[in-house]
């Protein structure tokens, strides 16, 4: 399974009170199984960047990443990518 990156902004009308986060964590946490079964989430942190969230996923399936929309790179462990370059 490859890694990928998930880079998210949240727009101005994403939510109206800090409260109301959590509702779209949640739904967003339902949503995506449905959506996109063959994509594995492995963690997700929010960031004080231009994006707002960042997730981390794996899939056999770059197409099944692709769905996502948003910005999206594919992630190679630095160990890794240094042994392919022996």
């Amino acid at each position: 399974m490859a890694t990928y990156l998930i880079f998210t902004r949240l727009g101005p009308d994403s939510f109206r009170e800090p409260t109301e986060f959590r509702k779209l964590a949640d739904r967003v946490s339902e949503e995506i199984p449905q959506r996109c079964p063959e994509v594995t989430w492995k963690d997700s942190y929010v960031t004080l960047s231009r994006y707002d969230i960042v997730d981390i996923v794996e899939a056999d399936n770059q197409a099944a990443v692709a769905r996502a929309t948003t910005e999206t790179m594919i992630a190679t462990p630095w160990k890794e990518f240094l042994q392919r370059l022996a």
